[in-house]
C-alpha cells in the first residue's frame, strides 16, 4: 500500500471513502444549484449571504450538542442518522423544485434545516474516524477524507454547470438524494469494534465549555483554530461570490460558475493528497503560516481579476492552499486530544471552522451591498493576509526560538 493512501489498508475506512465520494458530488451539485437559483430568483448579493448564513448558523450554536452526542452515544449510529435526514431534505427540495413551488425563502429554509443536521454530523463523523483505522493512520484518514470531499468539489459543480444549463436545479437536488444511498450501504455495511469512552458528565453545554477549554489552554492548537477561523469567516467567502463573479464580471454563465468552482476543488484534491503523502508532521505550523498567506494574496488577485482562466487558476492555488491549512490544523488537533474529549474538542473545531461561516456571509453580503463583490473580497483577503503575518511572528517564529526539547512526533 502505497504510503499517501496507507488509511486505505483499514475496511472499514473503504468503505467510508467510496460512500462518501458519492454522497458528497451530490452534496456539491444540490450547493451550486441552490446558490445558483438563489441567485437567479432574487439577482441579491445580500440574499446571498443570508443563505450562507442560514446553511451555516447551526453549527455555531449547535455543535456542542453534536459533539457531546458523539462522546456519549454510538458515533456509528450517529453518522447513520444524519445522512439519513440529509437524503429526506434532499428529496423534498427536488419535490418543490420540480412542482415548480419553490421560493426564496423555502431555500432559506431547507438550507437552515441541513445546516442543522450538519452542526451533528461534523463532529459526529470527525471523531468517528478514529475508529475506523489505527492512531498511527489517522492524519493519514484525516487528509483522505479531505481529498474525497475536495475531489467531489471538483466533479459536483462541474456536473451541475452543465445540469443547471441543460435540465435546471430540480435535477441536482433529485441526484442528491439518490446519492445518499451510497453512503448509507457503506456504513451499513462496516464491521466497527465496540470503544468504550466514559460517557461525559453534565449538560452539553458544560461538555463544549471543558473541549474549549482544552482547545484555548493547548497554545499551538489555540493559535491554528484561531487562524482556521479567520480564513473561514473572510477568506472562504469567496464562494458565496462566485455566482456574481461568473455573471457579471466574467461573463460566463452557470457554466462559468461550475468550472469556477471546480477549479477550487481541483487544488483541494490537489492539497489534500500531498498532504496524505507526508509522514513526518513536524512543522505544521509553518505550513499553516504560508498557506495562510498564500490564500490572502490569491484573494486579492481574484477580486480584482477579469480574465476567466486567471481567475480559475488562481482559484486553485486558493484551493490547494486552504485545504492543506485545514488538514494541518486538523491533524494538530486531533494529535494533541485525548479520546474523551475528542468529540467535544471537534465541537469546537466545527464551531470556529464552519460556524463562524454564517457571520462571514452576513458580513460579506452587507459589505458587497455597499461596495461591491470585487471590492469586498479585496479587503477579506487584506485581512486573512494580516492574521497569517501575525500568526507567523507571533507564533511560529516563538515556536521555533525556544529552546526546550521537542518530542519527534511533535506536530508543531
Amino acid at each position: 500500500m502505497s504510503t499517501r493512501f496507507r488509511a486505505l489498508q483499514h475496511r472499514n475506512f473503504q468503505l467510508f471513502i467510496v460512500g462518501q465520494l458519492v454522497s458528497l458530488i451530490g452534496t456539491w451539485m444540490q450547493s451550486t444549484a441552490q446558490l445558483w437559483l438563489v441567485y437567479k430568483l432574487t439577482g441579491s448579493a445580500a440574499l446571498l449571504g443570508v443563505f450562507g448564513f442560514a446553511n451555516q448558523v447551526p453549527i455555531l450554536f449547535l455543535a456542542s450538542i453534536g459533539g457531546y452526542v458523539g462522546d456519549r452515544y454510538n458515533r456509528h449510529y450517529g453518522v447513520i442518522a444524519t445522512q439519513a435526514v440529509s437524503m429526506v431534505l434532499a428529496f423534498v427540495l427536488a419535490a418543490l423544485t420540480f412542482a415548480q413551488a419553490i421560493k426564496v425563502w423555502e431555500l432559506i429554509l431547507i438550507a437552515f434545516l441541513v445546516g442543522v443536521v450538519n452542526a451533528f454530523d461534523v463532529p459526529i463523523r470527525q471523531s468517528f474516524l478514529v475508529q475506523m483505522v489505527v492512531k498511527e493512520d489517522l492524519p493519514n484518514a484525516i487528509a483522505l477524507n479531505s481529498s474525497i470531499f475536495n475531489g467531489a468539489r471538483v466533479v459536483g459543480p462541474a456536473v451541475a454547470g452543465f445540469a443547471l444549463a441543460w435540465k435546471g436545479p430540480a435535477w441536482c437536488f433529485l441526484l442528491n438524494g439518490i446519492s445518499f444511498l451510497a453512503v448509507l450501504a457503506a456504513l451499513l455495511a462496516m464491521r466497527i469494534p465496540k470503544m468504550v469512552v466514559k460517557p461525559p458528565e453534565g449538560s452539553p453545554f458544560q461538555n463544549f465549555i471543558q473541549g474549549f477549554r482544552f482547545a484555548m489552554s493547548d497554545m499551538p492548537v489555540r493559535s491554528a483554530l484561531l487562524l482556521l477561523s479567520l480564513l473561514s469567516l473572510l477568506g472562504l467567502q469567496y464562494s458565496v461570490f462566485l455566482p456574481i463573479f461568473a455573471s457579471e464580471v466574467l461573463h460566463r454563465g452557470a457554466k462559468g460558475f461550475g468550472l469556477l468552482m471546480s477549479t477550487a476543488g481541483i487544488g483541494a484534491v490537489m492539497g489534500a493528497l500531498y498532504f496524505a503523502g507526508r509522514t513526518n508532521y513536524k512543522g505544521l505550523a509553518r505550513w499553516i503560516a504560508g498557506t495562510s498567506m498564500i490564500c490572502g494574496i490569491c484573494l486579492i488577485l481574484f477580486s480584482q481579476s477579469t480574465v476567466f482562466w486567471f481567475s480559475a487558476t488562481v482559484l486553485l492555488i486558493v484551493g490547494f492552499a486552504a485545504t492543506v491549512q485545514m488538514a494541518a490544523t486538523n491533524t494538530i488537533v486531533q494529535s494533541r486530544v485525548p479520546d474523551e474529549l475528542r468529540g467535544r474538542v471537534m465541537a469546537v473545531y466545527a464551531t470556529m471552522f464552519m460556524g463562524v461561516q454564517p457571520i462571514g456571509s452576513l458580513i460579506a453580503g452587507g459589505v458587497a451591498k455597499h461596495i461591491g463583490a470585487p471590492y469586498t473580497l479585496t479587503v477579506f483577503g487584506t485581512l486573512v493576509l494580516v492574521g497569517s503575518l501575525v500568526f507567523l511572528f507571533r507564533v511560529v517564529l516563538r515556536l521555533r526560538s525556544q529552546t526546550t526539547q521537542v518530542s519527534p512526533t511533535s506536530t508543531v
